[in-house]
């Protein structure tokens, strides 16, 4: 069958983020900023941009009413003392986050395996039958175009798909740090994935992120039952159960991909994003030349 155009979104931030210790003791690490925004409100708006209409935030314990209160408190006290000064063209920002698609935080099945997919599947009660839907990791940052578009797009053009899965070039010798896609450059046609290959066993230098358009088949795997390495439940291993089908797609996505998920890579993309896109780089600029 084919499915429904994707309108709901699921966003997991539900590990330990134990590199990002002892910060994420306290707040989840979709909640660390760049510039004035928590990571997750970028990927959210990444979303809403995209046409995305309902998202769902899977979280820890801990981080579930820090994300409701984000995404959903008012702070009226906040607002009334801004107003009081005169400032309250510093309030619009908060406003904005109440613009955003419908976002309901729920917790992992904690019967559910660790592992990446099981986020997805501790989901699966949101997503209907008939519907295609968004899958994305919050520590995987997309800076300009949207990845969701992209995704979106490519949809439309397959309408036969089953799962179509975001790549982005990377030098030819870094791709042995991610997943290099193998796949019919003139279809579009997922073979598989060669986890972190040496350059020159590399399928391409396509890599594999965390974003993921997938249809409610993708379920038939995401199964307590189904874990792989190291006793864990992998969201690649569900899609590649799903490629025989011959209809599992690759995006190559135009916005660049920056991922957040650990000190190093965090600082790097937060300063890509100051260089680009605030009105301060220029100040950045010359202290880094001065010292």
């Amino acid at each position: 069958m084919n499915y429904k155009t994707p309108r709901k979104a699921i966003i997991t931030d539900a590990g330990f983020a134990s590199r990002y210790l002892p910060i994420t003791k306290t707040i989840p690490k979709g909640m660390i900023p760049v510039g004035n925004k928590p990571v997750m409100q970028y990927v959210v708006e990444e979303c809403a941009a995209s046409g995305i209409e309902e998202i769902i935030i899977v979280a820890t314990e801990e981080g579930k009413p820090i994300y409701e209160d984000y995404f959903n408190n008012p702070v009226p006290k906040i607002e009334k003392q801004l107003v009081s000064q005169g400032k309250q063209d510093r309030f619009e920002s908060v406003k904005a986050i109440f613009n955003l698609p419908k976002i309901t935080v729920i917790t992992q099945d904690p019967t559910y395996p660790y592992g990446n997919g099981s986020p997805f599947a501790s989901a699966k009660r949101f997503i209907d039958d008939d519907e295609a839907f968004l899958a994305i990791y919050s520590d995987d940052l997309v800076l300009g175009a949207p990845a969701v578009k992209d995704l979106m797009d490519s949809f439309a053009k397959h309408p036969d798909a089953v799962a179509i899965i975001a790549g982005q070039l990377v030098p030819h010798a870094e791709i042995k740090k991610y997943a290099s896609i193998d796949f019919d450059q003139n279809t579009e046609v997922l073979h598989g994935l060669v986890e972190k290959p040496k350059p020159e066993e590399a399928a391409s230098d396509l890599a594999s992120y965390g974003r993921y358009l997938l249809t409610p088949e993708i379920f038939k795997y995401l199964d307590p039952k189904n874990t792989g390495l190291d006793g864990e439940l992998w969201t690649a291993d569900a899609i590649a159960a799903l490629i025989p089908t011959g209809r599992v797609y690759v995006k190559e996505t135009t916005g660049k991909w920056v991922t957040t998920g650990d000190p190093k890579n965090y600082f790097l993309a937060h300063l890509e994003y100051v260089l680009n896109n605030t009105d301060y780089a220029d100040d950045v600029r010359k202290f880094v030349a001065e010292h």
